[in-house]
């Protein structure tokens, strides 16, 4: 994701005068190919446990297990369930939702963008539905993580999925800042051929082009390349036996 983000950061700021739908384009980019990573992220916890939901794989000693839902889940499911193909699937497809559903509000929005009729009000209407999803989409992970975070440990998860949204989580924050710094009217434009808005784009691209650099190296720690070497597979498996 980091270099997904910061050539996509880059590119806004070689066409810093770019149009709204140019902008939500390549916002539109980072965030498709963010909902693909988190969907990948899911498939590889599975792999690690050796679960085929295409199958009706699970192995037998995960079978059975508590889920506890939490509140708002509650409203709509019971507060524990027990593991089997069925609510592995369901974890799956509450993640894989997402991955439909951001591609689909992209395509409408620059559509809608591109003909003039985008007012605020159908800008909310599309914040309302991604947030929604892409809460469901982080639930399901986290519930996934909770109920194996045993069998997954090994793997170091936490770290890797703390890469994935940290990068997200800084953006989405630092353009709230941008916002309200914007309307405080901290930020404002003092060229004749820059407007207030760019003049906020330019900083958030800036800002994002560096903090890759950071994340970046972060990444290299939570996705190693060891782990899928011999030697650390016949460790793993002899910690296994000393277990």
């Amino acid at each position: 994701m980091a270099p997904v983000y910061a050539i996509n950061s880059f590119v806004g700021l070689l066409d810093i005068r770019g149009s709204k739908p140019f902008f939500m384009l390549l916002d539109s980019v980072k965030e498709c190919y963010e909902a693909l990573v988190i969907a990948k992220f899911l498939s590889l916890m599975y792999s690690y446990l050796n679960i085929s939901t295409n199958r009706n794989i699970v192995p037998d000693e995960i079978k059975g297990r508590e889920i506890h839902h939490s509140f708002p889940m509650t409203l709509f499911l019971p507060t524990k369930t027990h593991l089997d193909i069925h609510t592995i699937r369901f974890l799956k497809y509450w993640t894989w939702q997402f991955v439909i559903i951001r591609p689909i509000c992209s395509i409408l929005m620059i559509t809608l963008q591109i003909l003039g009729i985008y007012p605020s009000w159908v800008s909310w209407i599309f914040t309302v539905i991604l947030n929604l999803s892409f809460a469901l989409a982080m639930y399901s992970l986290v519930v996934f993580y909770h109920v194996f975070a045993k069998e997954l440990k090994p793997h170091k998860p936490l770290a890797k999925f703390l890469c994935v949204k940290g990068i997200v989580f800084f953006s989405f924050w630092q353009g709230m800042v941008l916002d309200i710094l914007v309307a405080m009217g901290i930020i404002r434009s003092h060229h004749f051929w820059l407007d207030t808005e760019h003049v906020e784009e330019a900083i958030q691209n800036v800002l994002v082009c560096l903090e890759m650099v950071v994340f970046s190296v972060f990444q290299q720690y939570a996705f190693q390349v060891s782990p899928y070497s011999g030697d650390v597979e016949a460790r793993l498996r002899l910690q296994k036996k000393d277990e």
